[in-house]
């Protein structure tokens, strides 16, 4: 089966301006289109330049747009795709081009961490392990599966207008829920001051982008407005 792939190219020490290079790969149809990109890089142009890592939707390193959405072509089968038809790849949107499909992922973590994603513990440590119920786990059980692809936040159109750029994006705002909800969790109010602000859980207006997109099948729209209610209920109470 034969593809055929357009495919954004930008080298910042060498190029004036960012280009398209067209390839042919003859794939088989239960072929990757990841598996399409390495066989460019093995036989056509090993210039071409992409992060990858597990190649199996786990690591979330090969975030990039496929026909303009964002996506990871490590779950993308190439008998989805017509024999013949152009497929554009193109870098995440949002982030600066460091070569070819490779961003720079930089603030993206910035402001992962602003959320300090990690779970906050105010009482001496048990003796072992700090259980919790099934019950309990399963309200931040889908949160969990986040890989940080980014993906989500590429797609956002909040962070795609300039004088909304610095919204911290719907992957730190998956992250926060995560620990927001976690009865092992003593930084509640704590954490949610960190996001309550106009670039923060605010800055969402649920166009559900980031939903759509998420590889994962995260209900990421669902639990940015479950935070907000959280900040709202907590107002509500100390008027």
């Amino acid at each position: 089966m034969i593809l055929n792939l357009k495919i954004f190219r930008y080298d910042p020490g060498k190029d004036e301006e960012p280009y398209y290079q067209n390839f042919e790969v003859d794939a088989d149809p239960m072929d990757r289109l990841l598996d399409c990109l390495n066989k460019i890089r093995w036989e056509q142009d090993p210039s071409l330049s992409f992060r990858m890592s597990c190649g199996h939707g786990i690591c979330g390193s090969d975030g990039m747009r496929v026909n303009g959405i964002s996506a990871l072509p490590c779950q993308k089968l190439v008998k989805d795709f017509k024999e013949g038809e152009e497929i554009l790849i193109e870098p995440l949107a949002v982030f600066k081009v460091v070569k070819d499909l490779i961003v720079d992922m930089g603030t993206f973590f910035e402001r992962y961490y602003s959320v300090r994603p990690y779970l906050i513990t105010k009482s001496p440590p048990p003796e072992k392990e700090r259980l919790q119920s099934i019950e309990e786990r399963q309200k931040f059980e889908d949160a969990t599966r986040c890989i940080l692809c980014a993906c989500c936040t590429a797609s956002c159109p909040i962070n795609q207008v300039k004088e909304t750029a610095n919204y911290i994006g719907p992957a730190a705002l998956v992250r926060s829920y995560r620990y927001l909800f976690d009865s092992r969790d003593e930084g509640h109010d704590e954490r949610l001051a960190l996001l309550e602000h106009k670039d923060g859980v605010w800055g969402c207006k649920t166009k559900w982008w980031c939903t759509k997109v998420c590889p994962k099948q995260i209900p990421i729209t669902m639990e940015i407005a479950t935070t907000k209610k959280s900040i709202y209920d907590i107002t509500k109470k100390t008027k």
